[in-house]
Formats: structure tokens, C-alpha cells, sequence
């Protein structure tokens, strides 16, 4: 049995670009977009079009270099933020307008002042001229997380017959619980008509640390898509990450669940994105931090010295990682200096390994790690008789 597609939306350039401090030039967003198409990711949404000049000028541009994604351009449910992105991505080989509107009671209330009815009406206009520049019409629903179920699929359903290709179910303020946001997905693949001619999208964000965990029970319960970002970068608490949710589905074969994303480009991938944006990827971020694939702990090195599976359930070279890293501290053990000695030319017996362990203590306890340069020295002043392979 065949893996069903799960698509990758990538908004690192829009919804990612939204963070203080990390405002991108045109050239800077095409070096990124050129490696996001690299990647493999199926659409990029290359920005706000009608929010600046410049941001209108970059998802042009962007629209010009990318040969393989969908380019996207986000619109407020406004004929002339509308017309602005159909010009912005006219050059697209693959455009696609993402409009829509607040559905939720608060959003409808005190950020419109309006009722339900003028919101769907509004939801089927937007939706409709869309479709008039561009046949790729997604629709987004937000706050759809904090939305009456029955009135979004009203909401989904009108769209749908309006021209929406693409459903996206934001978790706008990241309220949501898994299984409330899964239970979502399945409601609307359940009761909405004509559910089979669009595709549901999964846009996470990570105000309590679940965006991955939404986004993914989203796909389990029938969303096609998700909107993530490289890093997880993203307002407030940031996105979903696009690294994590994609090596989820990787390393759970038995989901039948697949993106077709090159994973061994996504730690360079993190690396650019970080440079360009001067956002520092924390140490411990999973998949692509640099404490990712390092052992400091006697014991896991050890288990990972011996069979890397015993404590990583990712290779590293997956990802593009050349390879684990055993960290010496003091809590490493014999095995891990051995290692890390014969790395940099020394074989040494288990009696000089004795030795030189006890020397190693030493510097471990006054140094936070123990480098390449601290083992010569270590076995230098060891009193052993021990000659280098280099």
C-alpha cells in the first residue's frame, strides 16, 4: 500500500519573518527561497504582498526564481489585498492566493464587530475573487482552533463551493490540545460537503509547546498539509517546525504518511536560515540543534560507541549531520575517552586507558568539556608510554 502525501507549506518568509528583529532584504528571502524549492517543500508562501513594497517586490521575485513549489502570497479577505498578490505572484509557475477571515466568536466580535452571517458572506466573496486571478485558491479560517466546529464546517463548506482548493485550520493562538485538534480535522472531514475536492491544512503555532504534536494529529485525522516553518521560527512562541514534523513522519513508517522532502538538506537548510535571520537555533532544538546528536552521559555514550540505535533513533547523516558527537565531561566514561583518543591518535591499552582516566577527572572536573587539544595533554602528562597513530 502506497503512503498518502503529505504536503509541506512553508511560511519561514512569511509567518517566520515575522519575528522582531528578523526582517529579511529581497536577496536574503531568494537565497532562502532557492533552498526551500531545493528542499522539496510543495509551496512557499513568499509574503504579505500588499503589507510594503519591498515585500511586494521579494514575493514577485520569488514568484520569477522558483521553478518546482507553489508560490503563495498571503491577503486579508480585501479586494485590493487580493489584487495586489495576484500581480505579486503573477509570474509563478504554480500561484496560489491564501486569503480569509477570523471565524471564532472573539474574532468576530471584538476584531470585526460583526456576526456570523457577514463573516461567511465575506469568507465566499474573498474566496470567489480569488479564484478570478488564480486557480489555486487556499482559505484560511482563523483562530479556527477556538471556533464552533458547526459553524466552521458551514464556513468550510461555503468556501468550498465558492472555489477554495486548500482548508486551512489554524490553531492561530495554539490553544489547542492534540486530541482536540485531531478531533477537529475528523470533524470536518466528517460533516462538510464536498470535503474531497479540497485539501485540509494544519497551521500550528506554539504558544504551549504543541504545535509539532497539533499539526501531526492533524494529518492522522485527515489533513493533507502543513504550514510550518525552518526552526519553528514564528511569532510570539513561534510555528510549527517544519524539521520536526517532517523526520515524525519518517521515523513512523506504519502512518503511510510521507512528504517527499530531501531530509539530508534540513541541518545545512537550519544553518542558512539562522545566518540570514540572526536567530540563534537553540542548542537542544530537536533535529537540527547542535546538542541534537551529542552524548555527554558515560552511559549513552557508551550504548552509542557500541550500536548508535542503542540512544538515536535518527541517523544523523538523515538530516545531514556527518556524524554523532561524543561530548567528553566529567560524567563520561572510559569508553567515550578511549573513543574520543583514538579520534584524535591514540590506541591505548586498558591499563594506560586506566591512567589516562584518571588524569582525564582531573581536567573534567575544572573544565566544563574536555577538546581535542586538552587529550594531548592529557596523555602527554599521563607518565605512560604511549605512541600516537598520527
Amino acid at each position: 500500500m502506497g503512503k498518502d502525501k503529505v504536503q509541506i507549506f512553508d511560511t519561514t518568509l512569511r509567518d517566520g519573518e515575522q519575528v522582531p528583529g528578523c526582517k529579511l532584504d529581497t536577496r536574503q528571502k531568494l537565497v532562502i527561497a532557492q533552498r526551500l524549492d531545493d528542499l522539496g517543500v510543495d509551496v512557499i508562501e513568499a509574503g504579505f504582498p500588499i503589507s510594503s513594497p519591498g515585500d511586494f517586490k521579494s514575493v514577485n521575485e520569488i514568484a520569477k526564481l522558483v521553478k518546482n513549489a507553489t508560490v503563495c502570497g498571503l491577503t486579508r479577505s480585501v479586494k485590493k489585498d487580493i489584487e495586489v498578490a495576484a500581480e505579486a505572484i503573477k509570474d509563478a509557475k504554480r500561484p496560489r492566493i491564501h486569503t480569509g477571515i477570523g471565524t471564532s466568536d472573539s474574532h468576530i466580535k471584538f476584531k470585526f464587530n460583526s456576526n456570523r452571517e457577514d463573516i461567511l458572506e465575506r469568507a465566499v466573496a474573498a474566496v470567489k475573487y480569488a479564484k478570478s486571478f488564480v486557480e489555486d485558491v487556499e482559505f484560511y479560517a482563523e483562530d479556527a482552533g477556538r471556533t464552533d466546529n458547526d459553524y466552521l464546517a458551514r464556513v468550510c463548506e461555503a468556501v468550498i463551493k465558492a472555489g477554495a482548493t486548500v482548508l486551512n485550520i489554524p490553531d492561530t493562538t495554539g490553544y489547542c490540545l492534540p486530541e482536540e485538534y485531531g478531533a477537529k480535522m475528523k470533524y470536518l472531514k466528517e460533516h462538510v460537503k464536498g470535503i474531497e475536492k479540497a485539501i485540509l491544512s494544519c497551521h500550528c503555532h506554539n504558544d504551549l509547546g504543541l504545535a509539532t504534536a497539533n499539526s501531526i494529529s492533524g494529518v492522522i485525522n485527515g489533513a493533507r498539509q502543513i504550514e510550518c516553518t525552518i526552526n519553528g521560527i514564528g511569532e510570539r512562541a513561534g510555528n510549527t517546525s517544519l524539521e520536526e514534523v517532517v523526520m515524525i513522519l519518517k521515523q513512523h513508517p506504519y502512518l503511510n504518511l510521507d512528504t517527499g522532502i530531501n531530509t539530508r538538506l534540513l541541518y545545512d537548510t537550519s544553518q542558512i536560515v539562522s545566518e540570514k535571520m540572526g536567530m540563534p537555533v537553540q542548542p537542544n532544538k530537536a533535529i537540527v540543534g547542535t546538542n541534537a546528536f551529542a552524548h555527554s552521559s558515560g552511559i549513552h555514550q557508551d550504548g552509542v560507541i557500541k550500536k548508535r540505535e542503542t540512544y538515536e533513533i535518527i541517523d544523523p547523516k538523515d538530516v545531514g549531520v556527518s556524524e554523532s558527537s561524543i561530548v567528553l565531561t566529567a560524567r563520561s566514561g572510559r569508553a567515550a575517552l578511549a573513543y574520543r583518543a583514538k579520534k584524535v591518535g591514540y590506541e591505548l591499552t586498558k591499563l594506560q586507558l586506566d591512567a589516562v582516566y584518571e588524569k582525564f577527572l582531573q581536567f573534567a572536573d575544572r573544565k566544563k568539556e574536555i577538546v581535542d587539544e586538552d587529550i594531548h595533554q592529557i596523555v602527554e602528562t599521563s607518565n605512560i608510554d604511549v605512541k600516537s597513530l598520527a
